[in-house]
């Protein structure tokens, strides 16, 4: 279910998406779910995607989003096969004329010591949250190039920024996101296709939740918090429809904190 952020958040959300079409990738549930039903509160027509496996939890969310008013499809995904990528956005690009936004939010977080982490889990790691990023990019970029326009924003994380025990590995992956979203804003920029990032500090997700691990640990960070509160999928929904829409048609390159105050660089 939606949590209150989002709903607070989607019932006052300026119409500044109408008439684009957003992609969001592992948006059946957590952050990606906030996520896509945020874009379609904006004015976006809203492609969920995610594994075949969480089809149910995909129609959900698209439910949501009906019974809201606004337009939503589903489409099964897996952002690790360039092929199959290359005829998703080929197919939603039929419908719907075009993907003006590209979410990249897939993202898996297996908790391991370094020492204790198995080549099969960095690796898995870095498929999903690393190389997806770069596959699912690399496939929407030709038809924004085609319309000289485009937003691609990327769901990184604080601990891309400094690293955080027994998720080095998830903190890789995220560090490679944000190299990755400087980059393509300087190569793509011509093409009139901005980049950017959202770094979300502790959401408390399913996933979330089960990484603190205790309720001792929940009230910890949020003492750390200058807010005093972490966070919740709907939190992201704002800075997302920001880079996502014309406001930021001049900011390229950037990954944004959004975690209450508890990482300040």
């Amino acid at each position: 279910m939606p949590d209150t952020a989002t709903n607070q958040i989607t019932a006052t959300m300026p119409q500044v998406l109408i008439g684009k079409t957003a992609l969001v990738t592992g948006a059946s549930r957590g952050i990606g779910a906030a996520l896509a039903e945020g874009l379609a509160a904006a004015g976006a027509r809203v492609v969920i995607c995610d594994l075949p496996a969480q089809a149910a939890d995909m129609d959900a969310v698209a439910a949501r989003i009906v019974a809201a008013g606004g337009t939503a499809d589903t489409r099964a995904l897996n952002v690790t096969d360039s092929a199959a990528l290359a005829e998703a956005v080929a197919a939603i690009t039929e419908a719907t004329g075009g993907i003006d936004i590209l979410v990249n939010n897939a993202g898996i977080l297996k908790p391991s010591r370094l020492e204790d982490l198995s080549e099969a889990d960095w690796d898995a790691h870095m498929d999903v949250n690393a190389k997806g990023v770069l596959l699912m990019t690399n496939a929407v970029i030709p038809q924004m190039r085609a319309r000289g326009a485009g937003r691609i924003i990327n769901i990184a994380s604080i601990a891309g920024r400094q690293g955080v025990p027994t998720q080095g590995h998830y903190a890789a992956t995220k560090a490679t996101a944000i190299t990755l979203t400087r980059v393509y804003a300087q190569e793509l920029g011509p093409d009139g296709i901005t980049v950017n990032a959202i770094c979300p500090g502790i959401i408390l997700t399913e996933m979330g939740r089960n990484n603190l691990g205790s309720q001792e640990n929940i009230d910890h960070w949020t003492n750390v918090a200058a807010l005093r509160r972490l966070g919740a999928p709907g939190d992201v929904t704002g800075p997302t429809v920001f880079f996502a829409s014309d406001l930021s048609a001049f900011v390229t390159g950037q990954a944004l904190n959004v975690d209450g105050g508890i990482y300040f660089h």
